[in-house]
């Protein structure tokens, strides 16, 4: 099942996504749904709308945290000159930093270095505390597609990453949540980030150097982990600049793509 959030008048609608590609009786359409379902359970309203009628925002808007992962990939540890962690190394984004598909990345006045990061996003779906990663699976809602954006310049300047991974829209997501994906199968998804139409980071979730099960485990060890809240599993080898007027994508296997473009602030 693909749950989005959508506009199509007034405010924010969850439905559930049926695509060409599920052979379904109605193809690229969305299901309208009462409620938030990762506030409780919710029902068919009956009514069913074409996606392209309809603009997707972002599938969540986290209540409390974004959680973020850095060089959970050997290969980008490699590519920043810097060691693959022995346990995650985690640091937060801000909600505010929260945008949907379509939504402009702002390139803000205080970087001359801004970086896409494709990666696979993991939504909870309930209250947890030190969750044993056998039992990880039992907490996960579903699975999105993030771009951690980060001022490049900004991160060596700090020497730690709020600032430079916590701009407003520097968190995209979606364009939707993909709740049938096992733990298993989530962790073999195939990853390409494309800036402009050409490809930049290809990667598998298997490369990751510290499975989601393990994330789940280390995060919740030292917080409650709420519904809604994401946790970003890392980014690829492959990260690199872009400018005002770029178009960025991230696709994953069973999941779809999320394509945001670049504009500048003063815009």
């Amino acid at each position: 099942m693909r749950i989005a959030r959508f506009v199509a008048q007034g405010d924010p609608t969850f439905g559930v996504v049926e695509l060409a590609e599920d052979q379904g009786p109605n193809p690229e359409t969305v299901a309208v749904v009462s409620g938030d379902p990762l506030a409780g359970p919710v029902h068919y309203t009956g009514e069913r709308l074409t996606l392209a009628d309809v603009r997707l925002v972002a599938p969540v808007i986290p209540r409390s945290k974004v959680i973020g992962v850095g060089r959970n990939y050997a290969e980008h540890a490699a590519e920043q000159g810097a060691p693959v962690p022995s346990s995650p190394l985690v640091f937060l984004k801000p909600n505010t930093s929260v945008i949907g598909p379509g939504e402009p990345i702002v390139y803000p006045a205080e970087t001359s270095n801004l970086h896409y990061e494709g990666e696979l996003a993991v939504v909870i779906g309930r209250i947890c505390r030190r969750v044993p990663p056998e039992r990880a699976a039992e907490v996960v809602f579903g699975y999105t597609i993030a771009n951690d954006v980060t001022c490049r310049d900004l991160q060596a300047a700090d020497g730690q990453w709020t600032r430079a991974k916590g701009f407003d829209s520097f968190c995209p997501l979606g364009p939707w949540i993909a709740t049938h994906l096992g733990m298993d199968e989530a962790g073999r998804l195939d990853l390409l980030t494309s800036l402009n139409d050409e490809p930049v980071q290809t990667a598998n979730t298997s490369e990751m150097v510290h499975s989601i099960p393990d994330l789940i485990a280390y995060v919740s060890s030292f917080t409650t982990l709420l519904p809604g809240d994401v946790i970003l599993s890392g980014t690829p080898a492959g990260v690199g600049p872009m400018v005002a007027g770029d178009r960025v994508s991230v696709t994953i296997s069973g999941i779809g793509t999320l394509t945001n473009p670049v504009v500048s602030e003063e815009a």
